[in-house]
């Protein structure tokens, strides 16, 4: 039964959301989305949130959807992804699909992964300053990486402005199917005269993957490497801003493939 005010009008329940990330087998990474669900539940404790996983730890988006919404009504899917490589143009989507198949009474949108948002931007602003470094004449953006040639032209293009906002050189590097690694770039920067470098992590949560990038980092003498963006204002924001742009979306019964906007 629908709640009422006492004047007797309805109260229209927000359309919940659902969180797919990737997953991992690193406990630390499922920890700290769960931590971005509890965020995002204390920003807007009116909405039903909760979060799923493609793989690995955590359990799958079709339950979760259906625990969350009965099967009947709406809900809003939002990528917990930083580009729009193959998880964020083919798995997710086809996961989505799914549940619309086997969920049909359940009117599914498909929010835009988060990478390329401005609050993201801030995100590393912030990490960069928790960091504490007094003098940075260099920096690594570095991702986890894609074999995704788009996604990583994103990457480069968010280095160039982030640099630019800064007044600073910024490469791209990544910790896996790459064309550079964090060791690469911090070469190619001291090599153009930089000799304070930071890396700035470009990953949600902490894995094999980042550690990579830390160690990359610690061994060829940059002065910082930042910490995953995990349940910052910045990730709550620009999860929140695909879910109000997906109930606004005129088009939501399509499946759309999410861009980065770098």
């Amino acid at each position: 039964m629908t709640p009422a005010t006492p004047a007797g009008i309805p109260v229209v329940s927000p359309v919940p959301l659902l969180l797919i990330a990737h997953g991992s087998r690193d406990p630390r990474s499922g920890a700290v989305i769960e931590r971005l669900v509890a965020r995002i539940a204390d920003t807007r404790p009116d909405l039903p949130v909760a979060a799923a996983y493609l793989e690995h730890r955590g359990r799958r988006p079709l339950p979760v959807a259906r625990d969350l919404t009965g099967g009947t009504g709406g809900l809003v899917a939002v990528p917990l992804l930083l580009t729009s490589a193959y998880h964020g143009r083919v798995d997710v989507p086809a996961v989505v699909a799914g549940i619309r198949a086997d969920l049909p009474d359940l009117h599914v949108r498909l929010g835009r992964v988060l990478g390329g948002d401005d609050a993201v931007t801030a995100a590393l602003d912030d990490r960069l300053a928790a960091a504490n470094v007094s003098t940075v004449d260099g920096l690594v953006l570095a991702a986890a990486g894609t074999r995704d040639v788009a996604a990583r032209r994103g990457i480069a293009r968010l280095a160039r402005r982030y640099g630019a906002r800064h007044g600073l050189p910024c490469l791209p590097a990544y910790a896996a199917a790459g064309d550079r690694d964090v060791p690469t770039a911090v070469a190619e920067l001291r090599a153009s005269g930089a000799r304070r470098i930071a890396v700035l992590s470009y990953f949600l949560a902490p894995g094999r993957l980042h550690d990579r990038i830390v160690a990359g980092a610690r061994d060829s003498g940059a002065v910082a490497v930042t910490e995953p963006f995990g349940s910052t204002a910045g990730i709550v924001t620009a999860t929140l801003t695909s879910y109000g742009e997906a109930l606004r979306s005129v088009d939501s019964q399509r499946i759309r493939q999410p861009v980065l906007v770098g």
